[in-house]
């Protein structure tokens, strides 16, 4: 354990697989109790004999957090089982790439609930707790598709736009009671959903990832620790930003190839 979130409890959604499963191993070894959630309950079970394995303090709730009462039981599984709510992690989203005019009204609302509705579930229940401590710290997890467009991504996109403004008006309201809040942007991550999309793409994974500046995909672990310097005492005075982990994919302005 290397300390950095000694005596924290942190929530952490979406912790079956790929960034939530590497934070939740990075916040652990870091010292935090965990409280983690997935809607799928075998990925969830995996990821909590990991942090078991590896001497971790655990707890599961699996659950669907596009509903108030898992957000609010991850908020309270939080107090009962381990005193308190230091830090609550929206990283539960994803998406499909489907062009706008094939995206049906269903389908849109779908990506809102899960990219968006989802982290003010969480954001609000998170606060109903550390709004009485004083102090907190909320994460998102947004997107590339937030800070521009990408193709086949438009609800995605818009969603995700929305989670990097509502972290910023946490972060503005709340404030003054010691409370922080802050994106982070993963960009194209050699993640289990990702990697299965660009399998069925002319060149797959290795093509697309050498076309980030950084010449690759990056990793769960990355963004995680990003992650951990965030809900941290070392982004102390870091609140209200959205962090970019791409491999500098948001520094470049998006033009022809020849």
């Amino acid at each position: 354990m290397v300390g950095r979130l000694d005596a924290r409890v942190a929530v952490i959604t979406g912790a079956g697989s790929g960034i939530g499963r590497a934070s939740a191993l990075r916040f652990a070894e870091e010292g935090a109790a965990l409280v983690l959630n997935d809607i799928q309950p075998q990925g969830l079970e995996d990821t909590l004999k990991t942090v078991v394995a590896a001497g971790g303090r655990v707890h599961g709730l699996p659950g669907d957090v596009t509903t108030r009462e898992v957000n609010d039981a991850l908020a309270t599984a939080a107090v009962e089982q381990f005193g308190g709510l230091d830090i609550f992690f929206c990283n539960a989203g994803g998406a499909r790439p489907t062009p706008m005019l094939e995206t049906s009204d269903d389908e849109y609302r779908h990506q809102i609930a899960l990219n968006l509705d989802s982290v003010w579930l969480g954001a609000t229940s998170a606060l109903k707790v550390m709004t009485r401590q004083e102090r907190g710290v909320i994460l998102a997890t947004t997107s590339g598709a937030g800070l521009g467009a990408v193709d086949g991504l438009p609800a995605y996109g818009a969603a995700k736009a929305g989670v990097i403004n509502l972290m910023r008006s946490v972060a503005f309201e709340f404030g003054a009671l010691g409370i922080r809040a802050n994106a982070i942007a993963p960009g194209p991550m050699a993640t289990p959903g990702l990697l299965a999309w660009l399998d069925t793409l002319p060149g797959g994974p290795e093509a697309y990832g050498a076309q980030v500046p950084l010449g690759r995909l990056g990793t769960g672990e990355e963004i995680a620790e990003a992650a951990v310097f965030l809900a941290s005492d070392e982004s102390r005075y870091v609140s209200g930003a959205v962090l970019p982990v791409d491999g500098a994919i948001h520094s470049t302005l998006a033009t022809p190839k020849s």
